[in-house]
């Protein structure tokens, strides 16, 4: 079916409102309850009338539109979010490198995206999922010039024959998100002869979570930058210019310069701290448009005298059950770090606590930083393995007497194991338990990542 206008199309679409994929399945599909991208086939077939394609021009070509079908879903803390990033069309490396941006690929099929959204819930049929929203997305300016700096940095990265080493965390908004079922999916390149993972653009799932939230739950984000701001220079010299003033400034001069009250003792200083100097005071960090879109993680770093944190940088706990039956391109380590971007917030002491427990604060600066696919599919990669099969062989759990309490040691990866990442306990007390899949308790651990290797990232702060 030929769709004239913009203004057709989108009637059309918000006739699905409120329908289940059962109800408009006409060609059984839906039965198949393993095959994934089945929903949007559905979709595309039986409700838009057309046949199932892999042509480079958008979906609705004569009016230049994408269709894309996407899950959403609720949160335990009552809010939404998208359940996964928008994949896009597959990257041709020979091709895309030849390329600028307004004739790339990207461009000329993702230009404007019709979004069905649906509502994905657990222990429930995919039939009977239903169509939520029905949107045409348009990129509004600013987000446009951070797309574009984006897409200039995945060409860039082909151009100098290292379409193997891209990583969404490279990236702000649009990323190249691995594309295949396992390392066997691999592409050539143009300028090296090493085989390249094959890659697809996306729409990070930070950036759709916060469509979700405007479109869906009518919730309003808060900008830092400007379209025109952007036109100029990237996000990170935007971020750098404005903390820049503060570097090496005591917490109670940049107080008193910027009549922020700023307690670091405070479980919201950091929120203070970044909100504050980013002139949009009083805003959450989870708040910040920028932020949300790109998938920022935001971590606090304090440097003591002999130039390491503290404290090594811990991260979600984990689920032992999982690790031991997922595999490494399904683990939420490789996935977390490949699409996290985080925005290191740098203070330093000049003191140490023995010699002045009233010691001050000083800022260093910011570091934005996204782990290496090296660094991935080596170091953590090798880490990953080694946890699994200790989980899958049994654990050692060893009581242990300590001064006067019991202590239960493990055999799990310690600090400086490896030089990157190690496991350690993040629990209440030692009753805070979880359970491993052999049926017996462990004092519930995190990932943490070791605070040398943190120190490492941070001395690229200028």
């Amino acid at each position: 079916m030929i769709y004239h206008t913009q203004e057709e199309l989108l009637h059309m679409a918000r006739l699905a409102e409120g329908k289940t994929f059962g109800e408009i399945d006409q060609s059984g599909r839906i039965q198949n309850e393993k095959a994934k991208g089945q929903l949007g086939q559905i979709v595309e077939e039986s409700y838009f009338g057309y046949e199932v394609n892999s042509r480079s021009e958008a979906d609705f070509s004569e009016l230049g539109i994408e269709l894309k079908v996407t899950p959403f879903k609720k949160n335990k803390n009552g809010t939404l979010s998208a359940k996964e990033r928008l994949v896009l069309n597959i990257i041709n490396y020979e091709e895309e490198a030849k390329n600028e941006f307004d004739e790339s690929s990207f461009w000329k099929k993702n230009k404007e995206i019709l979004m069905m959204f649906y509502e994905w819930l657990p222990d429930v049929k995919r039939a009977d999922y239903k169509i939520i929203k029905a949107y045409l997305h348009q990129y509004p300016e600013e987000d446009l010039e951070i797309i574009k700096q984006d897409w200039k940095t995945i060409v860039e990265k082909i151009k100098a024959g290292l379409a193997h080493e891209l990583s969404e965390g490279d990236t702000n908004y649009l990323g190249a998100c691995s594309k295949g079922a396992n390392k066997n999916s691999l592409r050539h390149q143009p300028y090296s002869d090493i085989m390249a993972m094959q890659r697809a653009y996306s729409l990070k799932q930070g950036y759709m979570t916060s469509i979700v939230r405007k479109i869906i739950d009518q919730e309003d984000l808060v900008k830092f930058t400007s379209a025109a701001e952007l036109k100029q220079k990237p996000l990170i010299e935007i971020l750098k210019e404005k903390f820049a003033p503060y570097s090496g400034l005591s917490l109670d001069k940049i107080a008193s310069s910027t009549g922020l009250t700023i307690n670091h003792h405070s479980k919201s200083f950091l929120q203070e701290f970044i909100s504050g100097l980013l002139g949009i005071r009083g805003t959450k960090l989870d708040q910040i448009e920028e932020f949300s879109k790109a998938n920022i993680q935001i971590k606090t770093v304090r440097i003591e005298p002999d130039g390491l944190p503290k404290e090594h940088m811990s991260f979600k706990n984990i689920d032992f059950q999982t690790w031991a039956v997922e595999s490494w391109e399904d683990s939420w380590v490789r996935n977390y770090f490949e699409q996290t971007k985080f925005l290191f917030v740098v203070f330093h002491y000049t003191e140490t606590k023995n010699k002045n427990p009233n010691r001050k604060l000083y800022f260093s600066g910011i570091t934005l930083w996204n782990m290496p696919t090296k660094e991935i599919e080596s170091r953590l990669k090798e880490f990953w393995l080694h946890v699994k099969k200790l989980i899958n062989t049994g654990i050692k759990l060893e009581p242990v007497k300590q001064s006067t309490r019991i202590i239960v040691k493990n055999n799990l990866p310690k600090p400086r194991n490896n030089g990157l990442c190690h496991i350690r306990p993040k629990a209440k007390d030692g009753s805070d338990k979880t359970l491993l899949p052999d049926g017996r308790k462990i004092t519930k651990q995190a990932f943490w990542l070791d605070n040398t290797y943190i120190a490492e990232i941070c001395t690229k702060i200028k």
